[in-house]
């Protein structure tokens, strides 16, 4: 009787049009009006390159790693690029920081010198990347001193003098290690400061939270006040647990199928990043999924009204709970953690939604877990009642 049961939900469901469609087709649709929406929003907060000059002259010449490293954030074909670099005379220099036409330039005496008229975030990054450099050059003039000094002490070249490779090892170490130690101040702003991410985020979660509609539209075949069929099912003498239990499943693995092509689309088609945690991203998706199905079982228990009623009551509620956690914009989020965390503790669009900005933003793991916590305790107070609530449901008549 299970597997009847759980064949007899699955074409059931797999035939209802409007349950395909909120399930798989709207939130497809409303990613791909996401993307529209948003892609070319933060293209105009990207960091752009930002115009110095560094003075040409004889202690910039021979600093070999400063002409390296700066070679490299100018080079065109570098995706990391940050600067873009005139090598002029310090006159010419004074002329183009005063004319605006360069944000600093940078003359080496002795140390590296940065010359501002201005205190911006350029400028701030300037001062910045030399600080970095010559930090990493002491290292690197230190990695040469050892070198120099193991290879001195080296019995070999106590017999056979100096090596004709010596020079060369020592210059391609230090190619390698400015190689490996360029600087990291890249233009991050269109991946980790991206707060656009946050909109298919609570994609995802609604995806996994309209699975309730799937969940409630089952338990309704077992309830006799619901359906036909559910008055057969009260006079029947089959378990009731079973019937509720192959339903829901049925339902659970419909909703599966539905949110992973979700998730699958906006990774291929939308471009969306959710991290190289792809092992908990999946573990909260089938949290997530369980979370909408026991709320969907939970207001089918619950409510005493009709399916479309139940049904508005769980989109209404659905798209509530991802406004709240910014589907609309992440500053209604910020203002309800900051205003009225109370809500969102309890909402689950927002358990899902803030697990996955934590794997996004975050290395410490604990905020994700509280999170998966939150939705396990929401999905098990919403499974208790449902029970509770069948149990106590009788009928005068049938």
């Amino acid at each position: 009787m299970f597997y009847h049961n759980f064949k007899y939900t699955l074409k059931r469901l797999l035939k209802d049009k409007m349950l395909i469609f909120w399930t798989f087709a709207f939130p497809l649709i409303l990613g791909t009006f996401f993307k529209m929406a948003f892609s070319n929003i933060e293209e105009k907060e990207k960091l752009e390159l930002i115009n110095i000059a560094i003075v040409n002259n004889e202690e910039f010449e021979n600093n070999i790693y400063f002409k390296e490293v700066f070679k490299n954030l100018s080079n065109k074909n570098n995706k990391e690029r940050l600067f873009k670099t005139k090598y002029v005379s310090e006159s010419k220099a004074n002329i183009l920081l005063q004319k605006d036409k360069i944000s600093g330039y940078i003359v080496l005496k002795n140390t590296p010198k940065v010359v501002v008229i201005n205190n911006g975030i350029n400028e701030t990054i300037i001062k910045q990347v030399v600080d970095e450099i010559s930090s990493q050059e002491k290292i690197i003039k230190d990695i040469i001193n050892i070198e120099t000094s193991n290879y001195l002490n080296n019995d070999l070249f106590k017999k056979n003098s100096i090596s004709n490779d010596f020079s060369s090892s020592i210059y391609k170490k230090a190619l390698k290690t400015i190689e490996n130690s360029s600087i990291k101040l890249n233009d991050t702003s269109n991946k980790n400061l991206s707060y656009t991410m946050i909109e298919f985020y609570t994609l995802i979660a609604m995806g996994c939270l309209y699975g309730g509609i799937l969940g409630m539209v089952a338990i309704n075949q077992t309830l006799a006040n619901m359906s036909r069929s559910g008055k057969r099912v009260a006079i029947s003498p089959t378990s009731k647990l079973k019937l509720i239990l192959s339903s829901s499943i049925a339902s659970y693995l419909i909703q599966l199928i539905g949110v992973f092509l979700l998730f699958i689309y906006t990774i291929f088609i939308l471009k969306v990043d959710y991290g190289n945690n792809l092992f908990y991203v999946i573990f909260l998706i089938f949290l997530g999924c369980l979370a909408g199905l026991s709320q969907g079982v939970g207001v089918a228990t619950i409510s005493k009204s009709c399916e479309n009623t139940k049904t508005g009551i769980l989109i209404g509620t659905t798209m509530l709970g991802c406004f709240l956690s910014g589907m609309m914009g992440i500053t209604m989020k910020y203002i309800i953690d900051k205003n009225l965390p109370i809500i969102n503790m309890i909402n689950p669009a927002n358990m899902i939604t803030d697990a996955f900005y934590t794997l996004y933003y975050y290395n410490t793991p604990d905020r994700f877990y509280y999170n998966i916590i939150s939705l396990l305790i929401f999905s098990g107070i919403m499974i208790f009642i449902s029970v509770l609530s069948l149990r106590r449901k009788k009928y005068d008549s049938i």
